[in-house]
């Protein structure tokens, strides 16, 4: 699969591994890596249009508006954990390190 890793691309890969089947929003997701919106939403697009990751609208409560939410497609996770594996020296996985297990799955 052709795909640009970039730093800022492993970061995003590494940040979905923590809780890897939970769905995870953009806002959290900027957060902890500390992406600008401009950097991190074209990765997730990029990621999509891989399908390596699945995005869906949360079903939110009337009058708040919907947030896009994305999580790994199978081929996805793999994809991510053979990227980790081959690429552990270089600090993919730093994310996964400090991230405490609750960082993603605020609403």
């Amino acid at each position: 699969m052709k795909l640009r890793l970039s730093p800022q691309t492993l970061l995003v890969l590494d940040a979905f591994l923590v809780q890897a089947e939970e769905w995870k929003y953009g806002y959290d997701l900027s957060r902890v890596t500390g992406l600008k919106s401009g950097t991190l939403y074209p990765i997730l697009m990029r990621l999509a249009e891989k399908q390596l990751l699945e995005t869906q609208w949360e079903q939110g409560e009337p009058g708040k508006p919907q947030r896009h939410m994305y999580r790994f497609t199978p081929d996805g996770l793999r994809f991510a954990r053979a990227n980790a594996a081959a690429d552990s020296g270089a600090g993919l996985g730093q994310v996964a390190l400090s991230l405490h297990p609750q960082g993603l799955a605020e609403a």
